[in-house]
């Protein structure tokens, strides 16, 4: 599973590409997980509207910090495993209201 964070200017980027490991199957529950997880990023306004939430891959565009770059790539790596609880921690408290 390739899983990158890089720097684009002042923010950063999370990528995800489950193609790379074909022989990993992402369960149903893992992948609902990991799609709810980056809409509620995108409605909080953490990352731009413009990220993926698959099917085929996932992309967290402009993340703040490093730090928190490498935090929700670690968390989705695991959760792509089906280790949904690193998920549930990196996730904001509440979404932003809808404007």
């Amino acid at each position: 599973m390739f899983v990158a964070v890089e720097r684009l200017g002042p923010r950063w980027t999370v990528k995800a590409d489950p193609l790379t490991a074909p022989q990993h199957v992402i369960d149903t529950t893992a992948y609902d997980a990991v799609r709810t997880a980056i809409i509620h990023l995108i409605r909080s306004g953490e990352v731009r509207p413009g990220s993926s939430a698959g099917p085929v891959y996932f992309v967290l565009y402009d993340v703040e910090s490093e730090h928190r770059a490498r935090e929700l790539a670690a968390a989705l790596h695991a959760a792509l495993y089906g280790h949904l609880e690193p998920l549930t921690h990196a996730m904001p408290r509440s979404p932003a209201p809808a404007a």
